[in-house]
């Protein structure tokens, strides 16, 4: 399991890496809005749609407005506040879960908070790769990496170090050791890459906040799947499930720092 994960998860790495740094600003938006179409498709599944046509008309809500704000260029920042906003609802649900399980009961609300939320993921990688300066390609791909260095110090610490229960509600799995094991790696590597290139260390603040953040996604999906009664949003990718189950995190950590980046 550990190998197809790996495995899997280079792979996936290797094709995001080539289409962040080789992809002009428009083709890059192509492809971040295929991955953000996959995953309205699979959150269609979580919110109990069955049928195929179904899922792909609610995942063509999420295109239409992609489409749109393309063209119209001021609803980036539209997108990035609403994201923010559901971000803020999606952590109440967690905090207060089981009993805040009540507001995604309605297909209908959990379904609004996942078009702002793949939205605003979209539009913040948008935005940063955008960016004048011309260095927004290393930046987005440094956040992602920030994700996954997290992620994998989450992993590695938790199995060797868990003990504290994170949310035993939510996911028994999480511990407050992984989640300390996954802020270390991510401090040491890529707050380090940015005080070894002369950046502030307010970053190592921000590096704290946005692993904070990438919890909360990691859970939130979580939410999502026990509500639903699944295990993986989908079965695209092997040794991880679908789409959501690998991006959960980028997409709540992707709103904030792009807000932080503009700053």
């Amino acid at each position: 399991m550990l190998r197809t994960r790996v495995i899997t998860a280079l792979v996936a790495a290797s094709v995001a890496s080539a289409a962040i740094f080789l992809l002009p600003l428009h083709w890059a938006a192509v492809f971040f809005g295929v991955l953000a179409t996959l995953g309205a498709y699979e959150w269609a599944g979580l919110l109990g749609i069955s049928s195929v046509i179904n899922r792909l008309l609610a995942a063509s809500i999420v295109v239409a407005l992609m489409a749109v704000t393309w063209f119209v260029q001021p609803w980036l920042t539209y997108a990035l506040v609403a994201g923010i906003l559901a971000w803020l609802v999606a952590t109440a649900v967690v905090i207060a879960y089981p009993s805040g399980a009540w507001f995604i009961g309605a297909p209908w609300r959990a379904g609004l908070l996942g078009v702002a939320i793949l939205w605003a993921a979209w539009s913040a990688l948008v935005l940063v790769h955008g960016e004048p300066g011309g260095n927004g390609a290393y930046w987005v791909f440094w956040v992602l990496f920030l994700v996954a260095c997290a992620d994998i110090g989450a992993y590695f610490a938790g199995r060797r170090f868990g003990k504290l229960k994170l949310a035993p509600l939510v996911s028994p799995g999480k511990t407050w050791e992984g989640v300390a094991g996954g802020a270390l790696a991510a401090l040491v590597i890529c707050g380090g890459i940015l005080l070894g290139l002369g950046y502030s260390a307010l970053w190592l603040l921000y590096v704290l906040l946005l692993v904070g953040i990438s919890v909360v996604g990691d859970l939130f999906e979580s939410v999502l799947k026990r509500e639903r009664g699944v295990k993986d949003s989908g079965n695209l990718l092997p040794g991880h499930g679908g789409i959501l189950d690998r991006i959960d995190a980028a997409l709540a950590v992707l709103p904030l720092f792009a807000v932080l980046f503009l700053r």
